[in-house]
């Protein structure tokens, strides 16, 4: 009976595919969540559960004191939701739409006015999700990501 088991549990496992580098959990996995809010670049993580839950972490780069923490859940089929609660008690309700099981993008209608955000992308891939302020660029500078002027 414990073979059975073991091999049920084998299969299942390999039916869930290639695993990918940044995993959290057997059943779970994390990726970098880039966001635009006014002229404010987030950076953070998100981590999601085979079953659609999960958890974000975003920080704010101008004022790295200022952090949002949030729940969403997400299906291939419906896309996700979810909210943000901010350090300073700012809100979000946001939504998202799926590329993958691993990247996507969306909005959130936030209390200090419309964020953009994309993830699971590398910062070059995710420009074309966001909506980055008039005359800036992104750029990583060693591990950190920053808004910069299109000219430098």
């Amino acid at each position: 009976m414990r073979k059975i088991l073991v091999t049920i549990l084998t299969v299942f496992i390999g039916m869930a595919g290639p695993v990918p580098v940044a995993v959290a959990g057997l059943f779970s996995a994390t990726g970098a969540v880039i966001a635009i809010a006014g002229d404010d670049l987030f950076v953070g993580e998100a981590e999601g559960h085979l079953n659609g839950s999960g958890t974000l972490t975003v920080r704010s780069q101008k004022n790295p004191a200022f952090t949002c923490v949030g729940q969403f859940t997400s299906s291939a089929e419906r896309g996700g939701s979810g909210e943000l609660r901010c350090s300073d008690g700012a809100t979000a309700t946001f939504q998202f739409q799926r590329l993958s099981v691993y990247r996507g993008h969306g909005v959130a209608n936030f209390s200090r006015g419309p964020m953009i955000f994309a993830y699971g992308f590398t910062p070059d891939d995710a420009v074309p999700y966001l909506k980055l302020p008039v005359g800036k660029k992104l750029r990583q500078t060693g591990t950190s990501l920053v808004l910069v002027d299109l000219k430098e």
